[in-house]
């Protein structure tokens, strides 16, 4: 098929539906919404296939749906420090963050780390942590040394209050904490300093990362 942005959105249009852009609202994603699930447009991004120039027409009609699904067919060797940027000036929500997050080049993303948790605006911020959560899930050759310096970006601010910030930075924690034994400990030690911060945030960080990383679960990899 001879796929352009319009007959994608058209596609998309047939697809959603005003009860999943309600369930959307629920969880916060707010924007143009053409009601179509992930799940649907990873499907539809298999159908596609790797489409550079599509993605970046998708990207430009601003359908919050249509941006997700311009993520998932991008050449990933094309997306550069340039084009990232500029998707990242756009993101308006929780889910565009970490799907757009996770569909970029791994050396790519640990460049982007450290200047975006330092942003000013929330979504942006909560990028930076986006980052760092995808990274430790997906670059298994990465060595323990890049994540426990890691430690300092998340202890840094675990301050921010806004709730897609917050959530990032725990999720962040997490992730590098659950990737084996001694980064778990390293994780620990990172969660308990946090909790001392005392902020309402810093708690709430601390407490949730510090009853995952202790859990059954976790727990395992210490005998793993």
């Amino acid at each position: 098929m001879n796929w352009t942005a319009n007959t994608v959105i058209s596609r998309l249009r047939r697809e959603g539906s005003a009860g999943y852009i309600q369930r959307c609202n629920s969880f916060g994603i707010r924007g143009n919404l053409l009601g179509v699930s992930v799940r649907q447009l990873r499907k539809l991004a298999e159908e596609i296939g790797t489409n550079h120039a599509l993605a970046l027409d998708l990207w430009k009609t601003g359908f919050h749906d249509v941006r997700l699904l311009a993520s998932m067919i991008a050449d990933k060797k094309r997306i550069n420090s340039m084009l990232f940027d500029e998707w990242a000036k756009d993101f308006d929500s929780w889910d565009i963050v970490d799907v757009t997050c996770g569909e970029i080049p791994l050396e790519l993303a640990w460049r982007k780390i450290a200047p975006y948790t330092k942003k000013k605006g929330e979504f942006q911020k909560r990028t930076g942590f986006a980052l760092i959560a995808q990274v430790a899930w997906h670059d298994k050759a990465a060595p323990d040394e890049k994540f426990i310096a890691l430690f300092l970006l998340i202890e840094a601010q675990a301050w921010d209050q806004r709730n897609f910030v917050k959530k990032a930075v725990n999720w962040a924690l997490r992730n590098i904490g659950k990737r084996n034994a001694s980064l778990r400990v390293k994780a620990i030690e990172c969660a308990e300093r946090i909790k001392k911060q005392g902020t309402p945030s810093a708690k709430w960080i601390a407490s949730d990362a510090l009853r995952e990383l202790n859990g059954p679960a976790n727990l395992a990899i210490s005998h793993a």
